[in-house]
């Protein structure tokens, strides 16, 4: 049988490539398609690997024409162009709930880090200080959680959040049905009542800058903001000068606008911590990213039913 070919256009791990290259002709252009070699035969492409943030266009489905199949490697699927898929014929799925866990580690870990000031006074410690590091800083227990969005990964981490004895609130668009945490209308309003923010809504246009001066405003020099969601949410103009003027106390953040290229303002300041990009990737996430991957890209070889599929 022939050995369908597929084009993975983000960076994975060597164990996915290993699984993939077992059973398919891959083709790795870890900086996207648009990096494609000259020489590619863009007729054999069956399947594409993507994420949300570097997605799949309507023109780059056009220039692959025997596309069928594509799958976002994680949750987020913001930047494929569904409709075109639909157009196309083109079956695309996601892999939600592989690293929802993870990522709700990682965002109670930026609150901890951020709030304690772990990373400043760990450099600090190091450096011979002791006596003027040792100040109070605040701790979650007893504090107010806002959550701007309450999808899987959100209730997650209001999990997590509850276990350290914080009251949780949310903002989506609309109630979610079988919560019992309260819900407010707009992300200004949960600011006002939030002693840390955390962004855990999709990214695309719907969202982009929804975190801006007035929420900010609204979360207080007291507050922290945690982001584990997409950069495109926040504003960053607009954080930079909260957390340069004290308008908040500080921010956690996994994402930020323009990824990979730190923005140079929020690399001075010292109230921000700051990942790479990372809070989804584990060992055990990874596995499970896989896993979804090479069942639905079976599934999708022979016809079958595919798991969480979007177009």
């Amino acid at each position: 049988m022939t050995r369908k070919t597929i084009v993975v256009s983000i960076p994975v791990s060597k164990d996915c490539l290993s699984r993939l290259s077992s059973l398919y002709d891959v083709i790795a252009l870890p900086e996207g398609l648009g990096s494609g070699s000259p020489s590619l035969d863009r007729d054999v492409v069956w399947a594409v690997v993507t994420n949300g943030s570097t997605g799949l266009t309507g023109d780059q489905m056009a220039n692959l024409p025997n596309l069928e199949f594509a799958c976002s490697y994680g949750a987020g699927f913001e930047n494929i162009d569904l409709d075109a898929a639909r157009q196309r014929g083109i079956r695309i799925t996601h892999a939600p709930n592989t690293n929802m866990e993870t990522v709700a580690d990682h965002a109670l870990a930026l609150m901890l880090a951020v709030s304690r000031d772990i990373c400043a006074r760990d450099r600090a410690l190091r450096e011979g200080n002791w006596a003027t590091i040792r100040s109070p800083r605040p701790t979650l227990s007893g504090a107010r959680l806002g959550m701007i969005g309450f999808g899987n990964i959100g209730q997650a981490i209001a999990r997590r959040a509850e276990a350290f004895g914080m009251q949780v609130c949310y903002t989506t668009p609309e109630p979610m049905p079988g919560v019992t945490q309260p819900h407010l209308a707009d992300a200004v309003s949960l600011a006002r009542i939030s002693d840390f923010l955390v962004v855990a809504c999709p990214g695309g246009p719907a969202t982009r800058h929804l975190v801006d001066r007035a929420v900010l405003e609204a979360l207080g020099p007291s507050g922290f903001l945690v982001n584990i969601s997409r950069g495109m949410v926040v504003k960053t103009e607009d954080l930079v000068a909260a957390l340069g003027n004290g308008t908040i106390a500080g921010a956690g953040l996994d994402v930020f606008e323009g990824e990979p290229n730190l923005p140079p303002e929020l690399r001075d300041l010292a109230n921000v911590v700051i990942t790479p990009h990372m809070a989804g990737r584990s060992p055990a996430s990874d596995a499970a990213q896989i896993d979804a991957l090479m069942s639905n890209l079976a599934a999708a070889s022979t016809g079958g039913a595919l798991t969480a599929q979007l177009a």
